[in-house]
């Protein structure tokens, strides 16, 4: 995983948080461009209004709540699970935090992390 973006390493406090609350680990895949890191979340059945996003000092933690609907009948069969999602990981100072955003469509979160301008490629003129 690249060195900007870590999985937090506080793994049983996390291990402890997801048993408590019933929390799924979405699986994410994260490149890189010129100005920024995409890191892209498999959430589904998220919505807008189920996403937590939020950025505390260098962690970023990224929770998803599912609608909860009671089934009319009985499930003869059921492979997909009710739990929520929750993911943390520890962001690189390089990262402008100020300018991270965020969308949600067909249950893939997709956070745009911009580098900080400290950090690109530039070209430096030589003055005569």
């Amino acid at each position: 995983m690249n060195a900007a973006i870590n999985r937090d390493t506080r793994r049983d406090a996390q291990e402890q948080t997801r048993a408590a609350h019933n929390y799924v680990t979405p699986e994410v895949n994260i490149h890189e461009t010129r100005d920024d890191y995409v890191l892209q979340a498999e959430m589904p059945g998220i919505n807008k209004d189920g996403l937590e996003i939020t950025l505390e000092g260098n962690e970023l933690t990224l929770v998803g709540r599912r609608q909860r609907g009671e089934l009319k009948t009985p499930a003869l069969y059921r492979e997909s699970s009710a739990a929520d999602y929750r993911r943390v990981f520890e962001l690189d100072p390089a990262i402008d935090a100020a300018r991270i955003d965020a969308k949600i469509e067909q249950g893939v979160l997709t956070l745009r992390l911009p580098k900080s301008e400290r950090v690109k490629p530039r070209k430096i003129t030589v003055n005569e």
